[in-house]
């Protein structure tokens, strides 16, 4: 690629899987030899977005970080994102960050209207997916991205997800 700008080009033209693929291995490039986790997920929270929005024509709304609160270890504070504004902090355990943060496993919500206690920071959300960032066993962060339509996201974003947050957890310093 030419341009780091370039890593943002997701052609409509090509299947799921490829597109999710080139998420990851965009992210692979752009954090070869930067470990800063600040400026790895600011990136990686660009290519989620125009992936979703760009590539599989979702409406994605958000799609961004959540990382421990290093002043409040029983809390998660905004991180790096794509998308309106959003809620500064979210108690570990509470909504769907705060339930994949404590299980340290994928919340896959297809309908955020069912999921107990879910918060609204974009009362527009109408499904999600939130993918723990663990680190020698210790849990750092969450990639969350909300979606404006019902069932937004499935087993393969999932899987997907999972390998972009295993490559975030080895490439970034915490």
């Amino acid at each position: 690629m030419a341009h780091h700008a370039d890593y943002s080009d997701f052609s409509a033209n090509t299947t799921k899987q490829e597109l999710l693929q080139q998420v990851i291995d965009s992210y692979q490039a752009l954090s070869e030899g930067q470990t800063n986790w600040v400026c790895n997920l600011a990136n990686c929270s660009s290519l989620v977005w125009h992936c979703y929005n760009e590539g599989l024509a979702k409406k994605v709304n958000w799609a961004g970080f959540y990382v421990v609160d290093p002043a409040d270890n029983k809390q998660l504070i905004l991180g790096p994102f794509m998308g309106k504004v959003a809620c500064q902090t979210i108690k570990i355990g509470q909504g769907v960050c705060g339930a994949a943060a404590a299980s340290k496993q994928t919340q896959l919500v297809p309908d955020v209207e069912k999921f107990p206690g879910h918060i609204a920071c974009d009362g527009e959300t109408k499904s999600e997916i939130v993918v723990p960032i663990v680190h020698d066993d210790k849990l750092v962060g969450v990639l969350d991205i909300d979606c404006l339509e019902l069932n937004g996201f499935d087993t393969a974003d999932q899987q997907n997800l999972e390998a972009l947050c295993k490559l975030i957890s080895e490439s970034s310093k915490w």
